[in-house]
């Protein structure tokens, strides 16, 4: 019988009412209208089909196409059952396509009644069914162990139509473990921690209810028990089953190791787990003061039941929580209630208000839990979330998610009481005075249900009130998100007091003129020094007072650790709600004492000053006589509360316990210290790591303010008493420390100890013992605890002899990756040959066969050397033993020589001549005798006679039988007759014996010539061997392979990847243990709508310039003629679909696609399994390789798939799966292939359909889990959830939605742009062992992994990124690690324990805006809850980046948005207070202060330039330069030009070059680097830098912060002139032309006085940015100089200024609809932004107001009137284009000639103005040029201070004006920035220079070559 396939679980009927092929409806339909057509014999589509539909008939549609042919009348009696179910559903057909669906199933059954009704074997349909049904029982009984769970399909779909109600006991659809009846077969349920596990989740004894609860189910366990209890949902409850018997079978092998055999489940692996769920619970019952609901029996038996209800419990509640998984706080409430209930209810508890046993309080139906617990909550969150507007409005107007979880870290929480209090203000939404809400009358009654002691006194309190005062909307809870720069300071007041102070001190030592440090302690230098506490004392008043953070207080200098308490009174102000009584007295309290001390202070100062009260020391004593005033005295007060801190800070341990501590004191000195809050708290490091990165900032600040004091600050003080105020720009020195510490760090660490070929060629012999160490488990406990020691230890023993199990697996290893590289086509077959390693099975006599990429030409040189040798056979022996690899290919060619002979000659005679020369020569060889016995010159003949014999054998052929014998006669000739000097005793002796037998007759005189030539003599053609082969083929290698092999790889990917991996098993790495005893863990990789494979449209289609098909040929070409040899593709006129797949995926695995996503981490199952069979495989299957083992041993290889489904599974969130099956969209099929072809891939979706209820459809989301079956998508597990998912940040809920699904300890969260190696997944297990090093004093939670970029060959902007990241991901991640001790968490490659993390929010944080760079939030949020980020190098992950500037930009846009958010965040704002001052430092310098550093030397040019222009045009500058010369002063410009040479920028390069030279040498980093260079590496970075100050500057101004999708295909196109223009504008452009003018004036001006060249000593740099900020999209974008393109660009631009916008007009038609985009972040801005925008654009009038008095038309008159005269002028300018565009508006079209000659009358006037204005008034030339460079930028001033009042003149006809000077200032910067261009583009060189730059050769091969292509097919 033919096997049917179940591809979706059979549910219980939805409707009650529903029964076979009847109905209830009034109107019956029966099956008689369903007559009267023929035949037709085609599948009815079951996939596509109305969502609302779906998933109730979609199985039994499937399993009438799959049995339609056997059982024609039963799949028509499934399709018929389908259409009443479909009907019973939808009666009114109301749903989206429910109607056309109906139409055609009803059309199918009317062509198929008749004819299937004849076909028929039964008499009546019932009797069919039943035959049918009981077939197939019987079939799934008999071969239930065997058969594949495929047959359930037919089993569930024919049981639901034949109307029974009950599940079937057969092969439930499952997604690992098939725990009913059918599955107990199965080889991962064979396994005993499975069995161990099982058993204990199926112990029910004791548990009370269960002959009620068994009416429900009848197999019952735990999971069940608590579903009806507490009223889980099915798929949650299925889900969570697995889930914990995973868990609990993992957990359990590893902790009962040491017995072979354990019975049941081990306590120690349940208290494992109750640690890791229930730490966070029990602290947050501890912080609260609330005792935990988890009691435990005391017998042990009930115990672990105990144990595991509650773990069950809690997964239950954290699997249906959906969004609620975030607020990781409320899941702790809901299980403090629900634990409470359970226990009642196990202890039998009796309620005091009811007087019966206690049940739940919100048991019941299987959706109670979701309905009554779930759907309250997710209402709040969704309704705040709604609020927000997508980031439109103000973070303080609504509530995040982490204003509502941390609302449960206050005891308030338990107001709600439980049951939940719906009237409690935490669920009202709206404020309450924006909708007032009248008194209700309210009669409520919480049942206490009570009997605890203290810890529920208040907890749930019965309220039984009349009147219930109006509800009030709490607010933000403990901080508010307010946009302002000051959080900034607000954040990180130590750090910029700290600077503010010691600058203050520099200045202060340098004005003193100190000769020797010593000085410092003279009582008048250090009474001036002290006074930088008076300062201290007033940033105080600002940030508070003194707050006792625990970090060193050497000296109170830079610790102030104020609270920010006048900032925080302001910025918590709309959280004054939710915060308790004595914190606001807290802030007032310290404001009085920050008021007193700045009184003080400056008192005591003022009055003091040089009073001293002096003690002399001790005669000879280096103090001599020491003084002091009374103002000392006081800062020695104000610093005395200080030394307490500086003790805790050397004893972390004192401090963490006060944090965490709950007594009395402890709380009282952490409540003046910092807010009482339940994370920040026990967060410092050990005394080791606190001492190491202490020593690095005292290092980098000492050097750092040696350097300012001596170049920056001293140098100036002279010339600043003679000169006013001259600045010198600051300079990031300190970026040389650190950059030059990860290097020698990455050093320590072995990073790039193997670099080249050559390297990896000589460690090649350590290899063996290096995989043994570290990839290999060990054999025995003992073992497994080696440690490899300090760098300089001898790790391996070179060269070392390995043990034959070990040498095996290390053989089969090896070839597994290099098989790896030719399935990925990175190597070729002849590649592959060369690099393999002979299969274990092929060893011969113990000889070391190493690959033949290492041996090449080493015969030939041996032979070289032995040819011409003279001397002894020892120094010979000797002269060859120096080179290994030399010796070894001498000696395998020896043996595999013998053996050939030995297979190929068979004839007795043969075989004896044979036998009797070897003799002889190893004879010779053992009297060392060999060179006496033979003449090596004839070497060379012999290996050519020996080549071509070997040829010929590999060949094969038979007609080359007579070719063969003669090339062995040529060979034996050739040995006895010219090599063996003294004569061969074996040819004396047949010589002899053919003598002998010549006497008998004359036929055997001529025996001799014969020899080999018999047909019994050789055996040719050879046996059909693989391993003969093999062997042949490899000798044949050694023979004749030359230099060429030395280059083996070729492949410049694949030798990277080979190199990293050797390097990698030098470094610190733990040992692996077995793959049984290893952490199990889980990929999970959210996807949208990215692409999923090239489509062969996509692929062939010519967008613009080339194919992706054509493009991916120029830039892999290598990889593509392997491809090609691979599949044995020789023309595309003719592919067969097959054929055009693997195109596809070749193609495919080249981008950045979700396939090459998958198929990289599905290489973890790979590396499992091979690893699971060196385990567990015996010797002799191991000599037999894993291939044959997998295709010969089902057993086994049914054992290797258990371990690894146990051990790893891999999760695709494809959250539009769904709606792409209903709607066919080819993405849906590419992912079901994926799972088809991956058969142990998930994919998990939400589902949007609808319900009707009350005759009204309702949307109803889901999560579901899918999993591939015979080609089809099988439904494993739908859990309903209470509203659409994505309510904050997309990624991170798509990411939550699909995590529940997800298995194992540990959690790696893979994007879609990343990519996996084999060789890499090999090395899972030892990284998976961080989890259990404990390092430090906790283990670690975060184990970060290093990325590779591998998109850097696409174009010179790939490559600058990939370097910029690989700097980023290497050197600075690691000194982040360590030991700045403040790495988060930065990319996706990084494993999270995962445990960890679903009980503390998740692996991200979702809510909108705040949270855009999801992922950081990660590492803040393990840190603040003490979590342990690590950092490791040996093991690397593949990334793809964005590879064309305009993605780029948008990615760099993202990021920067991203972190401003992070600026306004609670997250950065507690890291920066609660860390320790230098932990502190680090954490500003490696987040967000990268971006307030860029910002602050973006505005640093402004104020320079503004600064210069007001020195200039005042006058002040020349008569500042006059005077200096006159004086013989050192000069400005000699001050200017000393520092010049450090602002070429060449020291931001350090950290690049660094890297690459560790990892690839200093040579190839240093021509690396200048190779960028000349690819204008400097203008992209400078170009970058204005995208990330404007975006992080206005998003925290102004907010607008959003996700910009970059797209991830292959950039091959130009971008339009345009699209640049509306990304560019006002990020670069607009500033561009600010610097330009700045400069162009600044030259006007200075002329008189100032060289040329102190003018390019001060302003070149400023030029470069300015002309970069302007011409750099254009530099950087493909065919930006081709003149065909420039004149496209120009009609569309021209298009797209005139094209009016509108409603539904998008911004890249139309100016205005892009102009009305761009501004909306100023719509709903501040009213403080609008006025910082307003202020900040004041400063163009001010420019106006200098630049009017240099007009020679005003006489250098200084009066105001001037300035207004000026403002006259703009006016009428002004009025003159609103006039023209009036009469455009009224005349263009009816009277074109009137407005001609209306604009000529205009232009008339303006230049007889002009003219008389010359005349009378003396306007020069010169005017009219300060005029424009004065009037532009006032004109851009009032368009920006119009657009930040908008609201107010958006009605008034001013907007108008407005508008149509935006436009005009638009349209002119476009001409201006055209002009250029276009003029270059007349120069063909031009263009091809600019795309040899900027792409690679292939990629510029591939532009030109590819349009003439279809000109030259054409012709043909």
């Amino acid at each position: 019988m033919a096997e049917i396939v179940v591809a979706e679980p059979s549910g219980e009927s939805s409707s009650s009412s529903r029964r076979a092929y009847t109905t209830t409806n009034a109107r019956p339909f029966t099956r008689s209208i369903t007559t009267g057509r023929d035949y037709v014999p085609e599948q009815f589509d079951s996939e596509k089909l109305p969502v609302a539909l779906a998933s109730e008939i979609q199985r039994f549609l499937r399993v009438a196409n799959l049995i339609e042919l056997e059982q024609p009348r039963v799949a028509y009696l499934c399709r018929f059952h389908a259409f009443e179910v479909a009907h019973n559903l939808d009666r009114n057909s109301s749903g989206r396509g429910v109607r056309q669906f109906k139409t055609s199933l009803l059309q199918r059954l009317e062509q198929d009644e008749e004819l299937t009704i004849r076909r028929r074997r039964e008499k009546s349909d019932i009797r069919e069914l039943r035959r049918v049904y009981q077939e197939y029982k019987r079939y799934i009984l008999k071969y239930g162990g065997e058969c594949n769970l495929e047959n359930s399909v037919l089993n569930t779909a024919l049981a639901d139509t034949e109307s029974t109600r009950a599940k079937s006991e057969f092969y439930v659809p499952y997604n690992i473990l098939p725990l009913d009846q059918g599955g107990v077969h199965q080889a991962i349920m064979q396994l005993p921690e499975i069995k161990v596990a099982v058993a204990s989740v199926r112990n029910i004894r004791g548990l009370p209810f269960l002959e009620d609860f068994r009416q429900h189910v009848a197999y019952m366990d735990l999971f069940d028990w608590l579903q009806i209890c507490f009223g889980f949902q099915k798929g949650n409850v299925a889900n969570q089953r697995e889930h914990l018997i995973l868990l609990l079978a993992n957990t359990h092998i590893r902790k009962s190791n040491k017995q072979a055999n354990m019975p049941k489940l081990g306590d120690g692996a349940v208290d494992e787990l109750m640690k890791k769920f229930f730490k966070n619970y029990t602290e947050w019952c501890k912080f609260l003061g609330r005792k935990s609901s988890i009691r435990l029996p005391y017998l042990k038996q009930e115990a672990q039941q105990y144990k595991l209800l509650y773990i069950g419990l809690y997964l239950l509640i954290w699997g249906e929580a959906a969004n609620l998984r975030f607020m990781p706080e409320c899941l702790c409430y809901i299980f403090h209630h629900m634990a409470y209930e359970l226990h009642s209810m196990l202890i039998g508890d009796i309620s005091i208000m009811t007087g019966e046993k206690v049940m739940p309080a919100y048991g019941g139906g299987p959706e109670s839990f979701l309905n009554n617990v779930v759907t309250p909550i997710y209402s709040v969150i969704y309704e705040e979330a709604m609020k927000n507007q997508n980031g439109m409005t103000d973070h303080s107007t609504w509530r995040n998610y982490d204003d509502l979880n941390e609302y449960f870290w206050s005891p308030d929480c338990f107001q709600i009481g439980w049951p939940m209090r719906q009237d409690h203000d935490f669920f009202f939404v709206q404020p309450s005075n924006a909708h007032k809400i009248r008194n209700r009358r309210i009669s409520t009654e919480v049942v206490v249900e009570d009997t605890q002691t203290e810890e529920h006194n208040g907890e749930e309190i019965g309220v039984n009130t009349e009147e219930r005062p109006e509800p009030k909307w709490l607010g933000k809870t403990n901080f508010v998100e307010i946009r302002s720069f000051c959080h900034i300071f607000r954040s990180f007041d130590r750090m910029w007091s700290f600077l503010i102070l010691a600058l203050q001190a520099m200045i202060i030592m340098a004005t003193h003129d100190l000769e020797s440090p010593l000085q410092v302690f003279d009582a008048t230098i250090l009474e001036d020094i002290m006074s930088i506490f008076i300062t201290s004392a007033v940033l105080k008043l600002v940030q508070g007072v003194v707050k006792k953070n625990y970090f060193p207080k050497i000296t109170n200098v830079w610790k102030f650790p104020g609270l920010a308490a006048i900032l925080d009174i302001v910025f918590t102000w709309k959280a004054r709600c939710t915060m308790d009584s004595t914190r606001s007295k807290k802030y007032v309290l310290k404001v009085v004492v920050a008021v007193i001390w700045t009184i003080v202070l400056p008192v005591l100062y003022a009055s003091s000053r040089k009073k001293y009260t002096c003690y002399s020391t001790q005669k000879g004593s280096w103090l001599g006589e020491w003084c002091y005033s009374s103002y000392m005295v006081a800062v020695a007060f104000y610093l005395l509360t200080n030394s307490v801190n500086m003790v805790l800070f050397f004893v972390p341990a004192v401090g963490r316990y006060i944090e965490t501590s709950n007594f009395r004191i402890c709380t009282f000195l952490y409540w003046w210290s910092q807010p009482r809050l339940y994370v920040g708290r026990g967060m410092q490091e050990s005394q080791l790591s606190i001492l190491k990165y202490t020593v690095f900032w005292v290092l980098l600040l000492l050097s750092k303010f040696s350097f300012s004091y001596n170049f920056e600050i001293k140098p100036l003080i002279a010339p600043t008493r003679q000169i006013v105020k001259i600045g010198v720009k600051n300079y990031d020195w300190h970026e040389l420390f650190p950059k030059v510490f990860g290097g020698l760090y990455g050093v320590l660490n072995h990073l790039g100890e193997i670099r080249t070929l050559g390297m990896l060629r000589s460690r090649f012999q350590a290899f063996p013992s290096a995989f043994t160490a570290c990839l290999i488990s060990p054999p025995s406990r003992k073992d497994k605890h080696r440690r490899r020691k300090w760098f300089f230890s001898k790790r391996f023993k070179e060269g070392s002899e390995t043990e034959k199990n070990s040498a095996t697996k290390f053989v089969l290893i090896w070839n597994q990756i290099i098989t790896s590289f030719r399935e990925e086509d990175l190597i070729s077959n002849r590649e592959l040959d060369l690099m393999k390693i002979p299969s274990p099975s092929e060893f011969m006599s113990g000889l070391i066969r190493w690959p033949v990429f290492l041996l090449a030409n080493k015969v030939a040189i041996a032979l070289s050397i032995a040819k011409d040798f003279v001397g002894k056979d020892s120094t010979l022996l000797k002269k060859i033993k120096k080179d290994d690899y030399m010796y070894f290919a001498v000696k395998e060619c020896y043996e595999s020589l013998k053996y050939i002979l030995e297979v190929l000659v068979v004839g007795d005679l043969e075989r004896r001549i044979i036998s009797g020369i070897v003799d002889e020569i190893e004879e010779s060889i053992g009297k060392s005798s060999l060179l006496e016995a033979f003449k090596m010159g004839e070497l060379p003949a012999l290996h050519a006679k020996c080549v071509d014999l070997v040829e010929l054998l590999v060949e094969g052929n038979e007609g080359h039988h007579d070719k063969v014998v003669i090339a062995l006669q040529d060979v034996f000739e050739l040995v006895t007759n010219d090599m063996m000097l003294n004569g061969s005793r074996t040819l004396d002796s047949l010589y002899a014996c053919q003598h002998v037998a010549g006497d008998a007759g004359e036929f055997f005189s001529q025996i001799e010539p014969q020899l080999f030539a018999s047909k019994h003599s050789i055996h040719f053609p050879l046996p059909d061997s693989n391993p003969l082969n093999q062997q042949i083929k490899r000798f044949l290698l050694l023979l004749n392979v030359k230099d060429t092999a030395l280059d083996i790889p070729s492949n410049l990917d694949a030798r990277r990847r080979i190199s990293f991996f050797a390097t990698s098993l030098f470094m610190d790495i733990p040992s692996a243990p077995k793959v049984r005893d290893m952490l199990s863990f889980s990929v999970l990789t959210p996807h949208l709508k990215e692409e999923v494979k090239f489509s062969t449209e996509e692929l062939h289609s010519s967008k613009e310039e080339v194919s992706i098909s054509f493009y991916m040929q120029k830039i892999f070409p290598d990889e593509w003629k392997n491809f090609l040899e691979r599949t044995g593709i020789e023309k595309f006129d003719d592919l067969n679909d097959d054929i055009k797949e693997k195109v596809r995926d070749w193609a495919s695995f080249r981008g950045q696609t979700l396939s090459r996503t998958v198929r990289g981490m599905m290489y973890y199952r790979q590396a499992l399994k091979f690893q699971a069979f060196l385990d567990m495989a015996e010797d002799d299957d191991i000599l037999q390789g894993y291939d044959a083992i997998q295709r010969g041993n089902d057993s086994l290889s049914a054992q290797l798939d258990a371990l690894a489904d146990l051990k790893f599974t891999h999760i695709v969130s494809c959250q539009m799966f769904g709606s792409q099956k209903s709607s066919r969209h080819p993405q849906a099929q590419d992912i079901l292939d994926l799972m088809i072809r991956y058969p142990s891939l998930r994919v998990a979706y939400v589902e949007e359909k609808e319900e009707i209820l009350a005759d009204k459809p309702r949307k109803v989301y889901s999560s579901i889990l899918v999993k591939a079956v015979n080609d089809l998508d099988q439904e494993l597990y739908r859990i309903k959830l209470p509203g659409p998912p994505n309510i904050g940040e997309g990624k991170p809920e798509n990411q939550n939605h699909a995590i529940i699904f997800t298995r194992g300890e540990a959690l790696q969260s893979i994007d879609m742009n990343q990519e996996n190696y084999l060789e890499e997944a090999l090395k899972m297990r030892n990284v998976l062992q961080e989890f259990l090093r404990n390092k430090g004093r906790r283990p670690p939670t975060i184990l970060g992994l290093r990325e590779h970029i591998f998109t850097g060959s696409v174009s010179s902007l790939a490559w600058f990124m990939s370097y910029q990241e690989a700097s980023f991901v290497t050197i600075g991640q690691r000194i982040l690690a360590n030991p700045l001790r403040v790495r988060f968490h930065y990319g996706h490659p990084d494993l999270f324990d995962r445990v960890f993390h679903l009980t503390r929010g998740g692996i991200s944080k979702a809510s909108k805006t705040i949270n855009l760079s999801e992922d950081v939030f990660a590492g803040y949020n393990t840190t603040l809850r003490r979590g342990y980020v690590t950092y490791h190098e040996y093991m690397q992950v593949g990334k793809g980046r964005d590879v064309g500037l305009n993605q780029i930009s948008k990615f760099e846009a993202k990021i920067a948005n991203g972190n401003s958010e992070q600026t306004l965040s609670r997250d950065m704002y507690r890291l920066g207070r609660r860390f320790d001052f230098f932990r502190m430092l680090s954490c500003y310098f490696t987040t967000i202060g990268f971006y307030i550093n860029s910002l602050i030397s973006v505005i640093s040019i402004y104020v320079f330039l503004y600064g210069q222009l007001y020195l200039v045009l005042s006058g002040l500058e020349k008569a500042i330069v006059v005077e200096a010369r006159i004086q013989n002063i050192e000069s400005l410009e000699t001050a200017l030009a000393s520092q010049s040479f450090i602002q070429l920028g060449l020291l931001t390069g350090l950290p690049m070059v660094m890297e690459i030279g560790l990892e690839r040498g200093f040579l190839v980093a240093l021509k690396d680097f200048v190779l960028m260079q000349l690819q204008l590496a400097s203008v992209f970075f400078t170009f970058s830098l204005g995208t990330k100050t404007h975006y992080y500057g206005r998003t925290i101004l102004h907010g607008g912060a959003k996700y910009r999708p970059t797209g991830r295909k292959v950039v091959v196109f130009h971008a339009s002139f345009t699209e640049n223009y509306r990304l560019y504008s006002r990020s670069h452009f607009m500033k561009g032309f600010e610097l330009l003018l700045l400069l162009i004036v600044y030259d006007l001006f200075r002329r008189s006085y100032q060289s040329s060249m102190a003018y390019v000593l001060i302003t070149y740099a400023i030029w470069f940015l300015s002309l970069t900020w302007l011409f750099a999209p254009f530099l950087f974008n493909p065919s930006g100089f081709n003149w065909g393109k420039i004149v496209d660009d120009w009609k569309d631009w021209n298009k797209w200024i005139k094209q009016q916008g509108g409603i539904g007009i998008q911004q890249d038609k139309s100016w205005q609809s892009w102009w009305n985009d761009e501004q909306a972040h100023l719509r709903h801005s501040g009213l403080c932004s609008r006025l910082i925008e307003i202020l900040l654009s004041l400063r163009f009038f001010i420019y106006q107001y200098g630049l009017v008095y240099h007009l020679d038309i005003s006489h250098r008159n200084k009066n105001f009137i001037v300035y207004v005269l000026s403002w006259v002028v703009i006016i009428v300018i002004f009025l003159l284009v609103k006039v023209v565009n009036v009469g455009r508006h009224y005349l263009s079209a009816n009277h074109h000639l009137a407005f001609r000659l209306f604009k000529v009358f205009l232009f008339m006037g303006v230049l007889a103005t002009i003219i008389s204005l010359c005349v009378i008034c003396k306007l020069s030339f010169k005017d009219l040029i300060v005029c424009c460079l004065a009037f532009l930028p006032t004109g851009w001033g009032l368009i920006v201070v119009a657009q930040a009042l908008r609201p107010k003149i958006e009605v008034t006809v001013l907007w108008d004006f407005v508008q149509v000077f935006a436009q005009a200032y638009d349209y002119g910067m476009g001409v201006v920035l055209f002009a250029p261009i276009a003029s270059l583009a007349w120069l063909p060189i031009i263009s091809a220079f600019q795309t040899r730059f900027l792409f690679n050769e292939a990629y510029s091969r591939g532009v030109q070559i590819q349009p003439i292509l279809p000109g030259k097919k054409k012709h043909k």
